[in-house]
């Protein structure tokens, strides 16, 4: 098995250590930055986020594989930069003004970083003025998560918001969380919903045409 496929079944297996030792081992013999992100990290969270929607992983595996991700991650990105290479797109993720429910949206911040993008965590109870300080800061996606019926309505608020400062067709909108459907993205004017943190990474690819 290559090191790049080693590295690749660490993240799946949840391997933090592991993952993160190979990933040192790997840029030591030479592999570059850019290679290991796409051949092994990305990679993983592709399959991870497969294993997750044929019901053979649940959202505790996609946490503990993220969370290995997310650690050799942090080794790659000062080289990612020397490199030059250019994340997918930016996203802001955060729950919205007045929920405190934090496990779902950091899975999908970590889904969204596994997948290539460059991702913003604005963290939870977020005001929508947040929302529009991230998009002058050169979001390209807003992703708003929501798991109290009670406080959907900041979804909407929030691209009220982004309408009156004059942002609205500057960003595409994600919504997500348990109690939001399809229906109520559509009534609210979002560009996105995703009912889990795997199809999120495809329809922000999808949003920003990747």
């Amino acid at each position: 098995m290559s090191l790049i496929e080693e590295i690749r079944q660490a993240v799946i297996d949840g391997q933090a250590k592991d993952a993160v030792s190979k990933v040192e081992q790997a840029l030591e013999e030479g592999i570059a930055a850019d290679t290991i992100l796409h051949n092994a990290l990305i990679d993983a969270m592709r399959e991870v986020g497969e294993l997750f929607e044929q019901g053979e992983f649940f959202v505790p595996e996609m946490l503990i594989a993220a969370r290995a991700m997310k650690g050799a991650l942090e080794l790659l990105k000062p080289l990612l930069v020397d490199q030059g290479v250019e994340p997918l797109g930016r996203i802001a993720i955060g729950t919205v003004k007045g929920d405190l429910h934090d496990i779902g949206k950091s899975l999908v911040a970590m889904m969204l970083e596994g997948g290539g993008f460059e991702v913003v965590d604005l963290g939870v109870d977020v005001a929508p003025e947040q929302f529009i300080e991230a998009t002058k800061n050169g979001a390209q996606i807003v992703a708003m998560s929501a798991l109290l019926t009670t406080t959907m309505p900041n979804m909407k608020a929030t691209i009220e918001a982004l309408e009156a400062a004059g942002l609205r067709d500057q960003v595409q909108v994600m919504v997500g969380g348990a109690p939001v459907t399809q229906a109520y993205a559509d009534d609210i004017g979002a560009d996105g919903y995703s009912p889990d943190a795997s199809s999120a990474v495809r329809k922000a690819q999808a949003l920003l045409g990747k």
